[in-house]
């Protein structure tokens, strides 16, 4: 396993409780849209084994050619051990990122995608939609559903209904509403959904989904495929 030591190069405050951390680019290191990476504290393989408290699995909010492997997290003022000593870390401060990969790469499969998520869960969203917006080939219409009761959205820059580029996105600020619109945006029997979110959000929106009418095909979530086919799997109701 290769353990990439890199310095944080510029902190963004995207809200109140939302921060990105920009990275610098090890020369070899590469990643594609919808990646995930362990990212790791300095101290965290000082010992005989690793300390899990200072390693958690990250997903990479950049595309390549922005040049800084962006990480986004919510750091709310009480907090883990891990958040703590991130939230005080400064530029130029050393952090390390290993076992990079992507479950939810873009799928270009002349269908349209929908992008599920709640809160900070479009960090892993965010380069998808740049990835269509600069490429959108094979790809019907895309649409991003949040929910978010902050009213402080991330990425707004972004996360805004374009017309012109056939993307539109939506915020609601409560769970009801936003599974009746999961519901709704579900009578496309051949789209895509993408779900990001905790465990309970995913079976949530996987239990609605499937009622639905989507097959677990149509179904992508931010787990390696033997996680994927539990989550698939499992009997669950709302």
């Amino acid at each position: 396993m290769q353990i990439y030591w890199t310095k944080i190069n510029h902190i963004i405050e995207e809200t109140s409780e939302v921060k990105t951390f920009m990275l610098d680019c090890p020369e070899d290191f590469t990643w594609e849209e919808g990646a995930h990476t362990h990212f790791a504290l300095e101290g965290f393989n000082a010992g005989e084994q690793p300390n899990r408290a200072l390693i958690r699995h990250m997903s990479i909010s950049t595309l390549p050619h922005e040049h800084s492997i962006g990480i986004t997290t919510r750091i709310r003022e009480q907090c883990s051990e891990f958040k703590t000593i991130l939230r005080n870390l400064e530029i130029g401060s050393d952090v390390a990122i290993f076992k990079t990969h992507s479950n939810v790469p873009l799928k270009r499969e002349d269908k349209n995608v929908y992008l599920l998520s709640s809160g900070v869960g479009l960090a892993t969203f965010r380069p998808l939609v740049l990835d269509y917006f600069e490429r959108p080939d094979n790809v019907g219409h895309m649409h991003s559903l949040n929910i978010d009761s902050s009213d402080d959205f991330l990425f707004s820059d972004i996360f805004t209904s374009a017309p012109d580029k056939t993307f539109t996105s939506q915020f609601v600020d409560n769970r009801g509403d936003y599974y009746e619109q999961v519901k709704a945006l579900a009578a496309d029997k051949e789209g895509v959904f993408y779900v990001v979110g905790s465990d309970e959000f995913l079976l949530q929106n996987i239990n609605v989904l499937r009622e639905k009418g989507i097959h677990p095909e149509q179904i992508m979530l931010d787990k390696h495929e033997n996680q994927r086919a539990e989550f698939l799997s499992q009997d669950v109701s709302m």
